[in-house]
């Protein structure tokens, strides 16, 4: 099968982030050279009309999409989805629409929200007032969260975009909790919201093709007491860093975490129907004191670097490396035979 690989151009002047582009291109197309495949990488940038001239010229069967960010930014990634969708070529992982819908991190927990999954309360400020989607006044009023705080997160970059241990906060008020949101978004330049702080465990459930895999989970018990419990851009990205060294994902599990897993795994797949994913995924949560998981994040097309955590959660399942990209492949192909029909229009007889 001839693939491309289409992943977002990472100069010199690049973030780390943005650089793990060029690890999980090399490791995909080495695991598809592996099967068979006859494999080219191409690099996508904001001269989509250039991008396009490529695709047509190469003509693939199928295209492995690593577009996580265009132009500096995650809210562009959709622009490569919205090509190959014109183009009507098959491509790898979550479609357009679904893509839009989880990477606005506002936009998914409303739809959660909606349909009646747990997910912590939120505030966001608006031109000239405040707006909850779901009420972060009630949250105080109710008692919800004990001690008030409160984690500032971007709305449209990836969870660890500009985190670290300041982005928890204190507030005893919405007033105070959106001066501080106003405050942080100058800092940070980008638009941000303010959700509750679940003190407690954080889980990771990755899924492909709709299979949910072992649930990992984040260990901090090395962590301080007054160091906030969260995954923080070092933790994610800094290898020399305490964060990075001190949060080690865990597979392993006692009989008494059978309930809560199985809760967490329904949750997941609930997700994926939810936001109809599709190739493979990931599905962040934390547990309170009490056992109640709460829906953090939903994360299409999760990062594919062979140190992942999807990488790891594979292995745990018993596959390998090869095998998962192989069942990536698989998934996009056979989702969209009218795709491939189109997308025949484009070849040279």
């Amino acid at each position: 099968m001839k693939v491309v690989v289409l992943y977002h151009e990472s100069g010199e002047d690049a973030t780390v982030e943005d650089r793990d582009v060029l690890v999980q291109r090399d490791a995909v197309a080495a695991a598809l050279e592996s099967l068979g495949h006859e494999t080219t990488c191409v690099s996508c940038t904001l001269d989509l009309a250039t991008v396009k001239q490529r695709l047509i010229a190469l003509q693939p069967d199928v295209v492995f999409n690593l577009v996580e960010s265009l132009g500096g930014t995650d809210r562009l990634m959709t622009l490569a989805t919205m090509l190959l969708d014109s183009l009507h070529m098959p491509y790898t992982g979550t479609h357009t629409d679904a893509i839009l819908a989880t990477s606005n991190k506002l936009t998914a927990k409303q739809r959660l929200h909606e349909a009646g999954f747990p997910t912590p309360a939120w505030l966001c400020t608006g031109a000239d007032e405040i707006v909850a989607f779901r009420s972060a006044k009630d949250a105080f009023v109710r008692g919800a969260n004990d001690d008030n705080r409160w984690i500032l997160k971007p709305v449209l970059e990836h969870a660890s975009f500009g985190m670290d241990d300041e982005a928890v906060v204190n507030a005893d008020d919405t007033a105070t909790l959106a001066a501080k949101l106003s405050d942080r978004e100058q800092q940070i330049g980008r638009p941000l919201f303010a959700e509750q702080f679940i003190e407690g465990r954080e889980f990771n459930l990755s899924l492909l093709g709709g299979q949910v895999l072992p649930p990992a989970e984040i260990d901090f018990s090395s962590f301080p007491p007054d160091k906030p419990r969260i995954v923080n851009h070092q933790a994610k990205w800094d290898q020399d860093s305490f964060e990075y060294q001190q949060t080690p994902r865990s597979f392993d599990f006692t009989a008494t975490d059978g309930q809560l897993l199985g809760q967490v795994s329904d949750l997941a797949l609930k997700c994926w129907a939810l936001f109809d994913l599709s190739g493979y995924a990931r599905v962040d949560f934390r547990v309170d004191s009490s056992g109640q998981p709460w829906i953090l994040e939903i994360n299409a097309n999760p990062c594919l670097s062979p140190d992942a955590g999807f990488a790891a959660a594979v292995a745990q399942a018993g596959f390998s490396y090869d095998d998962a990209i192989q069942r990536i492949i698989d998934d996009a192909v056979t989702a969209a035979p009218l795709l491939r029909v189109c997308s025949s229009a484009f070849r040279r007889p």
